[in-house]
């Protein structure tokens, strides 16, 4: 008998997803486990990777926007002399043979990447073009033409080099695609061919794996908290605001402690609004 589930369950917590596995697939897993009704994830994860994705169950799934998720942190694998249309490893298509590369120049190529970066996403993305996903476009074979993005590299490690294979580690900005990183490290190199054979996000900002424990929502937020100094009643009730009636009053958005609940707000020089409101620090409501 199928398990009836439950719509009252607030849960944030960070998962592992293994590779070989959408990141949708992978949750619907978790909602089973789980037996939660309403659940979502932050920052998608192709089918081959595997690593850290945050998971939010019940009214938490509106939390994301304001979690502390950045920057992210990604070890790969760059397979030098391969090629593929998606830049890895599930479309395989070609193997050049080469002859092993100096370290300095690999070294070299990876540092390199650091600072303020623009460059082309992935044709098989997620990017949508006239309303349709880049990947959908791809794989019908239509010519996909993506504008570049901007991209912040905090920093580029080399962790190992057994040719052909290339393991190095990224710290990023949100949706950075570490795909497109590993093809410009191979046009560096001057080689044509260089897709990635394996991804794992580390961390995405302070969110590690650890068993999938319950995180604690307050400590979790990217944002400083604030204090309403008049009555408390008057947040809970979703009443209009003061900003006089605030601790911190420079314009900003701040999170408050409603002691069983928190509230989102922004204040500006319109006055103050409600983002989120009374939203449970309790697992079950």
């Amino acid at each position: 008998m199928a398990k009836k589930k439950r719509d009252n369950i607030n849960r944030l917590f960070v998962a592992y997803k293994p590779s070989n596995i959408g990141s949708n697939q992978y949750l619907s897993r978790l909602k089973w486990k789980y037996n939660a009704a309403k659940a979502g994830f932050s920052g998608t994860l192709d089918p081959f990777a595997k690593g850290v994705l945050i998971i939010a169950f019940g009214k938490y799934t509106s939390l994301f926007r304001f979690l502390n998720k950045t920057p992210k942190r990604y070890r790969a694998t760059l397979w030098l002399g391969a090629h593929s249309d998606s830049l890895d490893i599930e479309m395989l298509q070609q193997l050049d043979e080469l002859a092993p590369l100096p370290l300095e120049h690999i070294k070299e190529a990876i540092t390199s990447l650091e600072g303020e970066l623009e460059y082309y996403p992935p044709i098989f993305s997620a990017k949508k073009i006239d309303g349709r996903r880049a990947y959908d476009l791809a794989r019908e074979g239509k010519e996909v033409k993506l504008n570049t993005i901007h991209s912040t590299i905090y920093e580029m490690k080399f962790i190992n080099y057994c040719h052909p294979f290339v393991t190095f580690e990224a710290t990023v900005s949100e949706g950075t695609y570490i795909r497109s990183l590993g093809r410009l490290i191979s046009e560096k190199l001057q080689l044509e061919g260089g897709i990635l054979s394996a991804l794992e996000r580390l961390n995405e900002g302070q969110f590690h794996y650890d068993d999938e424990k319950a995180l604690d929502i307050k400590k979790s937020l990217n944002m400083p908290q604030n204090f309403y100094t008049a009555s408390r009643e008057t947040i809970l009730l979703g009443q209009k605001l003061q900003r006089e009636d605030f601790e911190k009053t420079e314009n900003g958005t701040y999170w408050i402690d409603n002691e069983e609940s928190i509230s989102v707000l922004e204040l500006d020089d319109e006055g103050v609004h409600y983002l989120l409101n009374k939203v449970s620090l309790h697992e079950t409501v």
